[in-house]
């Protein structure tokens, strides 16, 4: 599993790893399943082989239910991956907002659903003995800008009212990092994602539990008793589906394609001249910069994070590694830039998760999607919480994630930001006239270009094969546009993205890209 690009040395300012593997899966052992190959019959599918699907899986087994997960690709390899795995109930600046919009009871169901997640994740760890490097660890939102400073001040005083441990700060512990104010949530943790889920993946195995890989589900027949329907035309029937393969395959139900939107953050991974202390570190306001440690062959390996935007929608991805390296160097001095990798998450219309039944009017397929970046707990919370849906079990946060809920304000308002934004780069996609031709591309370059007239897509690899693709979303019809960084081609509208061969990396979109010529 280890990538030799991601054992060179790097100089500080000079050069970036050339490879986006993340480090948690570089630094485990990763086991394969087989396809799926025939119809199957389980109380449980859990479609999407991530934290929650996983998790979800764990709990439902341990308590007799015959589950199968499918996963469409490799499971723990997709956003868990590449999570920066920050276990905390600080959710950037989220409770002032959550009391503003939609209450004080509806926060501290917030808060206590994450706190209780974190608290099963530390009991899980300490009961199985898992060696996962998990560290307890002080969460700090901090600022350099005058406007945000009154901004911790409420956050702080939403803090007081829903009980929350914490205070506010003139000072972080990191002394090269200087800060204007910053908020500071006690006891909160960080750890290995993968390895905690490795073992989790054991032990619903030795429970019983299947796995299927590179296993895609397209369709949902439902009934008393609905089935799942693979792309190669097997079939799962159960009891209960739980649809946790990030965003929704089978979301057409519920229009979530129209209630989240995707973004699109980057990290790297250094080792730093200056000493990294304690703690876990998100500034308030844009761009973006957030911190945390690993360790990595006994020596801690910083995580550098931000550059957040909407998926689809940058005109240059590696320049956003370049300012986290630029941000790394001149707070701790980079000795050496081992990784980096990019992350994708979905945010819904309020902020809170979607978790509960797909529809008000069906009560046996159930769906997770929309963590916001903060999915180590809001998963956990998931899974417990769907579990506790199939076995009929009262549960607190059902309304709080109910993905039929809607508050007018924010909603409505986000709701029609979003779909305005999706129909102006629909529009303004359409009108594009590209200027460049395929036989105009670099080696390991790729961008849109014109193929008589009409607008195209191409990548030519290291080795000057060119693959040219239609860049036309099979989701609804959104152009798509070259992500540099990962050598993918996003949709600025609903998130899907695609390789450069034209398949499917990130849905909403189910089908892959037309290819035009793989020569030229």
């Amino acid at each position: 599993m280890v990538n030799d690009n991601n054992n060179k040395n790097y100089s500080s300012s000079k050069e970036l790893p050339t490879s986006n593997s993340p480090y948690w899966l570089d630094s485990t052992d990763y086991k394969s399943f087989d396809k799926l190959n025939e119809d199957i019959d389980v109380d449980v599918v859990i479609v999407g082989g991530g934290i929650t699907g996983i998790t979800t899986a764990f709990l439902l087994s341990k308590e007799g239910q015959k589950t199968a997960i499918i996963e469409a690709d490799k499971i723990l390899h997709g956003t868990t991956a590449h999570t920066t795995a920050k276990v905390t109930a600080q959710h950037d600046l989220i409770y002032d907002e959550l009391i503003q919009h939609m209450g004080k009871e509806i926060a501290q169901l917030y808060y206590n659903a994450n706190t209780e997640a974190l608290s099963f994740i530390r009991k899980t760890i300490k009961e199985k003995k898992i060696e996962c490097d998990f560290s307890e660890q002080d969460a700090y939102i901090y600022t350099n800008s005058d406007q945000y400073v009154s901004k911790l001040q409420t956050e702080f005083e939403a803090y007081q009212t829903l009980g929350i441990n914490g205070d506010l700060l003139e000072k972080l512990p990191i002394e090269n990092l200087p800060v204007k104010a910053a908020l500071v949530m006690k006891n909160q943790a960080q750890f290995h994602p993968l390895k905690y889920l490795y073992h989790l993946t054991d032990d619903y195995i030795k429970q019983g539990g299947v796995i299927y890989e590179n296993t895609v589900a397209v369709d949902i027949e439902e009934g008393a008793r609905p089935t799942v329907i693979t792309r190669e035309g097997n079939k799962i029937k159960a009891n209960y589906v739980v649809i946790a393969s990030h965003f929704p395959f089978y979301g057409i139900r519920g229009l979530y394609f129209s209630r989240m939107y995707a973004e699109r953050a980057y990290v790297l991974g250094v080792k730093t001249n200056k000493e990294y202390t304690e703690g876990m570190y998100i500034n308030a306001e844009n761009p973006t910069r957030s911190l945390r440690y690993t360790k990595n062959n006994g020596e801690k390996l910083v995580l550098v994070i931000g550059e957040s935007h909407k998926t689809g929608q940058s005109n240059n991805e590696m320049k956003h590694y370049n300012a986290l390296q630029d941000f790394g160097e001149k707070t701790f001095g980079i000795n050496e830039a081992n990784y980096r990798w990019s992350t994708q998450d979905l945010t819904t219309l309020d902020k809170v998760p979607y978790v509960g039944y797909l529809t008000a009017n069906q009560n046996n397929i159930l769906v997770a999607t929309g963590y916001r970046k903060w999915g180590m707990t809001n998963s956990t919370a998931a899974a417990l919480l769907m579990t506790d849906l199939i076995f009929k079990r009262e549960n607190p946060y059902q309304e709080l994630y109910s993905p039929s809920r809607f508050y007018m304000d924010p909603s409505l308002r986000k709701f029609i930001s979003i779909n305005m934004d999706v129909a102006k780069h629909l529009i303004s996609g359409k009108l594009e006239s590209p200027k460049k031709a395929p036989e105009d591309l670099d080696k390991d370059e790729g961008g849109v270009v014109s193929i008589n007239g009409k607008r195209a897509g191409a990548y030519r690899d290291n080795h000057g094969k060119l693959y040219i693709v239609d860049t036309t979303c099979t989701h609804l019809g959104c152009e798509l546009n070259w992500n540099s960084g990962e050598r993918t081609w996003d949709c600025p509208c609903h998130g899907s993205r695609f390789s450069y061969t034209g398949e499917v990396v990130e849905g909403p979109a189910e089908k892959s890209l037309d290819r035009i010529t793989e020569n030229h």
